[in-house]
């Protein structure tokens, strides 16, 4: 006779035992990361030098240092860099984007000069830049203004000093608005820094009243994008909107502060279109671009620019 303990356990399971592993499959060789081109940019010194080569730098600020280590000298001495000319030619200017074919020439630091001027008009006729690096330098000068009638002040001056306070260090739109701010009537001292001339350019004094589409400078599809406070990105050429919207914002820039900086407009084009409205532009433009204390009107003619742009580009 079965106990109840006898038939407990008859009617019990056997214990399962944990299946084995899988047999492990070949392993899978990590994917290898896309590697980044090496892009090595060839540079003179524009009033003359051998060729050097500079990589490696992901802003203007590391770009003059790669150049001044190239040809040994300070990143101080170098006043503005032009793309494939080694002529004072404010449209081959280097601004945010770099060709990855194109041939950098460094603009250094040559004689320094002094001139007195009288304010007799509001405006003095000058449009102002800077190299991003702490150099601001005269980009324009408008016929017939009253530096047009100062045949020692020339475009690709660098502006050292205002009535001998220096203004080295300081953007653009500063130097604009304290040469705005100068009383009429009254003369002034502009400490001026030439840049270095090759003989085939002594005598060179380039002036315009028109401001001409700023050149294509890339010679490829692609460029190096350098932006402020960011690395550099390989990027394709702008598109023709881009090109258009920003050329456009340039010229308001220009009209309204005194200044012409292409990086600054393109900048502001692309704000644009993370924006629908132009209230919500101008919060935008108050976020990343709040030291320039743009005023109300012009983000308005600013965003209407870009939106003319954009129906003219279809």
């Amino acid at each position: 006779m079965e106990t109840p303990a006898a038939r407990e356990a008859q009617g019990a399971e056997a214990p399962r035992l944990p299946a084995p592993p899988p047999p492990p499959s070949p392993a899978e060789p990590p994917a290898t990361p896309r590697a980044r081109p090496r892009l090595v940019f060839r540079t003179q010194l524009a009033h003359g030098s051998p060729t050097g080569k500079i990589e490696g730098f992901t802003n203007v600020r590391e770009l003059y240092s790669k150049i001044a280590e190239a040809f040994g000298i300070a990143p101080t001495e170098i006043l503005f860099c032009t793309l494939n000319s080694h002529k004072v030619d404010m449209q081959k200017l280097l601004g945010g984007q770099i060709g990855l074919e194109d041939f950098i020439f460094a603009h250094v630091r040559g004689e320094t000069k002094e001139v007195e001027v009288t304010k007799t008009e509001d405006a003095l006729g000058l449009t102002i830049t800077d190299n991003g690096a702490g150099c601001a330098f005269i980009k324009r000068i408008k016929e017939g203004s009253i530096i047009n009638r100062i045949q020692a002040v020339c475009v690709g001056d660098s502006i050292e000093a205002i009535n001998d306070h220096s203004i080295v260090g300081c953007r653009h739109y500063e130097v604009a608005k304290m040469l705005r701010e100068l009383p009429k009537s009254q003369p002034f001292t502009l400490r001026l820094v030439q840049p270095k001339r090759a003989f085939d350019m002594i005598g060179q004094r380039s002036r315009s009243s028109k401001c001409p589409m700023e050149a294509k400078v890339s010679s490829g599809r692609e460029t190096l994008r350098l932006r402020s406070g960011r690395a550099a990105t390989v990027e394709e050429v702008p598109s023709e909107f881009d090109e258009e919207a920003s050329q456009r914002v340039d010229d308001l820039l220009e009209s309204y502060m005194g200044i012409r900086d292409p990086e600054l407009a393109s900048t502001m084009v692309e704000t644009s279109k993370k924006t629908a409205s132009v209230q919500e532009f101008a919060r935008h433009l108050d976020s990343v671009l709040g030291e320039f204390a743009f005023p109300d009107e012009f983000v308005v003619e600013v965003w209407a620019a870009i939106g003319e742009a954009r129906e003219a580009c279809g």
